[in-house]
């Protein structure tokens, strides 16, 4: 497999740290908010990786952390006049109720920041034993990162210091792009957001977080870091920086997914265009826009407008009647159950392993309804059978299968089923009787409520027109 790695800036070819093993730490969210579309899109792209990589016969660990303590969490709190650790809690259940629907699967482990304070003051100990932080100049208690003492700083944006975007001045720091590993207590944040250190009290800064917690569950290299574009700097610029400094090879590849355009803009908060989650689901059923948030490369703007769901729903129904045709049409013939050992096609194993190429492995999946449907439309049922199982092993691996979803959808079509079948029933009686006129009837009313019939020489099938 090739993935494209951020900090080479080129197509590499995929070779794990450990054999037959898969590490991945994704950045997941800052949980001072609902989640949008770009979170979701995000979480949708890894668990993406773990589902080829899976497929592929390796064991995958994939961490994807809750950032509940941060300087918008407490903001947002102090806002909405919140306990802090509430807020957080509170949405933390949104973004997993939201993966749920998705299908998204948990990771392997989904640490928060406030549980892994020690792992940071340790860290952070390391480093100024190192020489490369030191406690802030002013006496303040704050611990900093001197970047100037990592002659790699920028590397992974490819960015000289004198030419960085400062975090903030800071009167504390030798120079201003130093950024904060430990921020001492303020007067105006709550005790709860504070603990003990040997700096005094206070609570740690973003990127440190990362790094500790990556390399507790992960050890001192690991495969695979990803997150959103935007996160390369300062975020994993300054967490490739601190964990180099302490010795740790860290992320072998540096993944990023792309952001999210609304109508052609990007979406942000001043522009105040952002589509949060509930938007989503009130427009479309979730596996349309699992299938929606997949439908761009994972690397390219994903853009977003009210009718790419009703596209997205369309080529799905597309795929699920082809599905729902071969299941009618081969019952009762010696094809009807799935081939469990197919193999898949070439073309969407070539399109997965370059680097994950979602868009170009849908086309494979499209492809094979059309000539399954050809197939079945011209009786070659062995052909349209391969072509189902085939279909049913990609779907699986990308999460749309109609069995991976839930039961309710299933459930409801299930009682369709009988009801329809049971009105054809009535129909084929009344050809039998000669009541042309009644088994017409029967045929006009389902066309009318969008059923189609198809007369095969044994049977009668139907589907969605």
């Amino acid at each position: 497999m090739k993935l494209y790695d951020t900090k080479a800036r080129r197509l590499m070819a995929f070779e794990p740290v450990t054999e037959g093993e898969v590490s991945i730490y994704v950045c997941g969210p800052t949980v001072q908010s609902e989640p949008h579309i770009g979170h979701l899109r995000s979480a949708l792209v890894y668990d993406l990786f773990t589902r080829w990589f899976e497929a592929n016969g390796k064991k995958v660990t994939l961490i994807r952390n809750v950032t509940d303590i941060d300087d918008k969490v407490l903001e947002k709190a102090q806002e909405t006049k919140t306990p802090w650790w509430q807020l957080a809690h509170t949405n933390e259940l949104l973004f997993a109720s939201d993966y749920r629907k998705l299908m998204i699967r948990d990771p392997s482990y989904e640490p928060r920041a406030t549980g892994h304070i020690p792992q940071m003051l340790s860290l952070i100990s390391l480093l100024i034993e190192r020489g490369h932080a030191y406690q802030a100049l002013d006496g303040s208690g704050s611990v900093y990162f001197d970047v100037r003492s990592l002659p790699s700083y920028g590397s992974l944006t490819n960015q000289p210091i004198d030419e960085i975007e400062v975090e903030g001045i800071g009167s504390g720091k030798k120079q201003p792009q130093d950024f904060a590993l430990w921020k001492a207590a303020k007067k105006t944040e709550p005790d709860t957001a504070k603990w003990d250190s040997d700096y005094g009290p206070g609570r740690p800064g973003w990127h440190i977080e990362c790094s500790a917690m990556a390399t507790h569950y992960l050890g001192a290299q690991f495969d695979i870091h990803g997150g959103g574009l935007d996160l390369r700097f300062p975020h994993h610029e300054n967490e490739l920086a601190q964990s180099s400094a302490a010795g740790h090879g860290f992320a072998k590849y540096w993944v990023h997914n792309g952001l999210v355009n609304i109508a052609g803009q990007k979406m942000s908060k001043s522009l105040n265009n952002s589509v949060y989650s509930k938007e989503l689901f009130s427009l479309a059923e979730p596996q349309v826009v699992r299938y929606y948030l997949m439908s761009a490369h994972y690397r390219s703007v994903l853009d977003f407008a009210p009718e790419v769901l009703e596209e997205a729903k369309t080529a799905l129904e597309r795929i699920y009647g082809f599905l729902e045709r071969a299941e009618r049409e081969l019952e009762l013939t010696r094809f009807q159950e799935l081939e469990l050992e197919i193999n898949l096609p070439e073309d969407f194993v070539s399109e997965m392993n370059e680097d994950l190429n979602i868009p170009a492995a849908l086309a494979v999946i499209h492809e094979a309804v059309r000539s399954g449907n050809t197939h079945l439309d011209e009786q070659r049922l062995s052909e349209a059978s391969q072509q189902r199982s085939q279909l049913y092993k990609m779907l699986e691996i990308i999460g749309l299968a109609p069995n991976q979803w839930l039961v309710g959808s299933s459930l409801e079509h299930q009682a369709l089923d009988l009801l329809i079948k049971a009105l054809i029933a009535e129909r084929n009686a009344a050809r039998e009787a000669k009541d042309y006129a009644r088994a017409d009837a029967i045929r006009d009313s389902l066309i009318q409520a969008g059923i189609e019939l198809s007369d095969a020489s044994n049977q009668t099938h139907w589907s969605l027109s």
